[in-house]
């Protein structure tokens, strides 16, 4: 009778223990920390000096560039215009980066991943065939697209 009376209380600490778990990036320490190269400020985020919020502008959550078409006269028929938080400050900790990609007729996007990314496409003009690689190893019997 002893063993019986133990039974609903390991299953009770046990459901208890699961509800305590949980598995989640952490929280920004701020809304967002603008990046500067200068080492006098003391906050180090990401990998970059963040700028004073009480001093952020607009100018730094602002980039002009990505309405120019690049050259696709190479190899792969396609240019790239990557803005980073090199190139955008106020990217950084976002967790989000933007880019422009030109293609000559039958240009080609190089295989490539994004790791715990999103990807995002909008064709201007033309048609542009794109293609997704998954971790199921049953493409044939379960086509995605």
């Amino acid at each position: 009778m002893r063993s019986v009376t133990k039974y609903p209380v390991t299953v009770l600490l046990f459901a208890f223990a699961c509800s305590m778990a949980s598995a989640s990036d952490p929280s920004p320490l701020q809304d967002f920390c603008v990046a500067i190269n200068s080492s006098t400020s003391a906050v180090f985020v990401n990998g970059k000096f963040c700028k004073n919020p009480k001093v952020v502008t607009a100018d730094d959550f602002f980039f002009s560039g990505l309405q120019i078409p690049r050259n696709t006269a190479n190899q792969l028929g396609s240019n790239v215009t990557r803005v980073n938080v090199d190139l955008l400050p106020g990217l950084n900790t976002l967790g989000i980066s933007l880019a422009r990609i030109d293609f000559a007729p039958y240009g080609v996007n190089p295989p490539h991943f994004h790791p715990r990314g999103t990807e995002i496409t909008m064709v201007a003009e033309g048609t542009l065939y794109v293609g997704f690689v998954t971790s199921d190893t049953d493409t044939v019997s379960s086509p995605k697209f």
